[in-house]
């Protein structure tokens, strides 16, 4: 929410009514004020949760019992962190032949606390998603761990198992994406131009051959690993790499439809690395219409040019597109700063989160310079030039290996960044990053508290039906704009390499409201119908009020 939307609504309504001047002076006298344009109001508030968990956060999932698990690779050496009883793990493949630290952790949201984990072979540069169940499943890694398949079960005692060959195909910087029948999809990978499925049936034990990315290889440097993979209404699959995409049918193997490339044909996947979002779709309209918004990465040559010592000006641009119209295009837009190796959050709002990264060079080891300490926000539903919004800088760099999730109380978890080889603390232009911080939205600004939304009912977690009739119930303290009220779900993202693999964002809407007593309120959503809109598992419900949601709760659509 812009500060001078926050001034307005703090003004008088009669003021406003009656002299629309007061606006206009009111605008001009915070640009004067604070030196910003409007688009680059600075908010949010950020806090040191931990200076150290041991471990560098290179993977993240949030669980459904409001933990976080969190992994780097166990190649790096020793960690800052032991593991229990005597635990060691050995790798004939890894820097240290028997290790006995941890290199996973789980992250308890709520108590701000952690405990070591054990991986038992290597996962530098997996991948993962979250079963209907709420089992986080794993896949790949380096080494040891390129075939392995691992689960975490969330409860408060489990550690990782392991499958050690459960992939037919190493994967290494591979995406994967649950499906409508709850099954997973892993996409290529290094060298990879294939797909897989996780668990197997008789039909799948095989690969099956993913031509377009071949075609979107750029010798000896890539430019197409950990492609932007979106689930769509119809069933198909949006894949993004490179500087281009397609819809792909994955059961028929074949591709529907090809999108035009981005109009300057710069690269947007790893190591030029961008993200990329499937922004909220709207369920309470007439039609879903489908949008996607790709932002970052770096100019043709910056990995070759990096690795000589020259450091090119990350990318400056996003691109969106709505894929469901007849004639997609892409619409190219200006942010605030360029960016490498943002990661992009889905807000309970709507909005979209910019975080971490640097402005020149790419990913890969020591090749990115300039850290972008500001998120920005981006605003959906504004008008095309008014969408970017700088929000208030951290003091610490989150570059290479850097990650960041949302949480159920609306806060964003931010950790990691290890652009060297091994852990180092010193001597290095970014040294290893130990420390947890949490970035808090301006939506959670105490100021917003008389229109913050608390949910009443369901009890969270709720049980519920595909195509469900589901009663809301919250209460506010303040004034209420019933038709400023929406519910949204939210699918938690398995995030690594500034992309937030599953993530998206259901607005339901909202109908039949009504007033239940003094500040509290109900009103009515029908949960999506369809599997390919909302495959089953654990979502996150938020009420939102004027663009400030409440906090959520857990639901599992089964």
């Amino acid at each position: 929410m812009h500060t001078l939307q926050k001034q307005i609504q703090s003004t008088s309504k009669a003021a406003i009514m009656y002299d629309p001047s007061m606006i206009l002076s009111l605008f001009f006298a915070l640009l004067l004020c604070s030196g910003l344009a409007l688009t680059e109001a600075a908010g949010g508030r950020w806090r040191l949760l931990q200076k150290s968990v041991g471990i560098a956060a290179m993977h993240m999932q949030l669980l459904r019992n409001d933990r976080v698990v969190m992994f780097d690779r166990t190649d790096f050496g020793p960690s800052n962190l032991s593991l229990p009883g005597g635990k060691c793990l050995r790798d004939p493949k890894a820097v240290i032949k028997v290790d006995c630290t941890a290199h996973s952790i789980e992250y308890n949201v709520v108590a701000n606390t952690f405990r070591p984990l054990m991986v038992q072979s290597d996962v530098w540069c997996s991948s993962g998603s979250v079963f209907t169940d709420g089992t986080l499943v794993q896949t790949g890694g380096f080494n040891s761990g390129e075939r392995r398949v691992r689960t975490f079960e969330p409860c408060s005692t489990c550690d990782w198992k392991e499958i050690q060959l459960g992939l037919l195909a190493r994967r290494w910087y591979a995406t994967n994406h649950i499906l409508p029948d709850g099954r997973q999809i892993i996409i290529g990978g290094r060298r990879q131009f294939n797909y897989e499925f996780y668990p197997k049936s008789a039909a799948t034990q095989k690969l099956f051959d993913l031509p377009f990315l071949a075609e979107t290889n750029d010798n000896n440097i890539e430019n197409n690993l950990y492609p932007f993979v979106f689930l769509q209404p119809d069933g198909n699959l949006f894949i993004f790499a490179n500087n281009r995409a397609i819809l792909f049918d994955y059961t028929k193997n074949r591709v529907v439809k090809t999108f035009p490339a981005i109009p300057d044909g710069e690269p947007r996947c790893y190591p030029s690395t961008g993200s990329a979002v499937m922004l909220p779709l709207k369920l309470d309209a007439k039609s879903i219409e489908v949008e996607v918004l790709v932002c970052g990465g770096a100019p043709k040559g910056s990995y070759t040019k990096a690795n000589r010592g020259v450091f090119v000006e990350a990318l400056k641009t996003c691109a969106r597109i709505k894929i469901t119209d007849r004639n997609p295009k892409w619409v190219v837009e200006t942010m605030p700063q360029p960016r490498v190796m943002a990661d992009m959050l889905l807000l309970p709002n709507g909005n979209v989160l910019l975080i971490n990264g640097g402005s020149a060079g790419t990913a890969g080891w020591e090749l990115g310079r300039k850290p972008v300490l500001n998120p920005v926000l981006y605003h959906t539903n504004n008008p095309l030039g008014r969408r970017f919004e700088l929000q208030n800088p951290t003091k610490i760099p989150r570059m290479y290996h850097s990650t960041a999730i949302l949480l159920r109380d609306g806060r964003v978890l931010v950790g990691g960044s290890n652009p060297n080889s091994l852990y180092n603390f010193t001597g290095v232009l970014f040294p290893t990053e130990l420390s947890l911080e949490a970035f808090s939205p301006s939506y959670l600004d105490p100021e917003f508290s008389s229109l913050r939304p608390a949910i009443q009912f369901p009890i969270s977690p709720a049980k519920v039906r595909h195509g469900q009739a589901l009663k809301v119930g919250f209460t506010v303290p303040g004034k209420v704009a019933p038709t400023k009220v929406s519910v949204t779900i939210l699918s938690p993202a398995f995030n690594t390499h500034s992309f937030s693999m599953n993530q998206r964002l259901l607005n339901l809407g909202s109908r039949a409201f009504r007033l239940r007593g003094s500040s509290k309120y109900e009103v009515e959503v029908t949960i999506p119908g369809s599997l390919n809109v909302a495959p089953s598992g654990y979502y996150i419900l938020y009420v939102v009020h004027q663009e400030i949601p409440s906090e959520g709760i857990w639901v599992q659509i089964a």
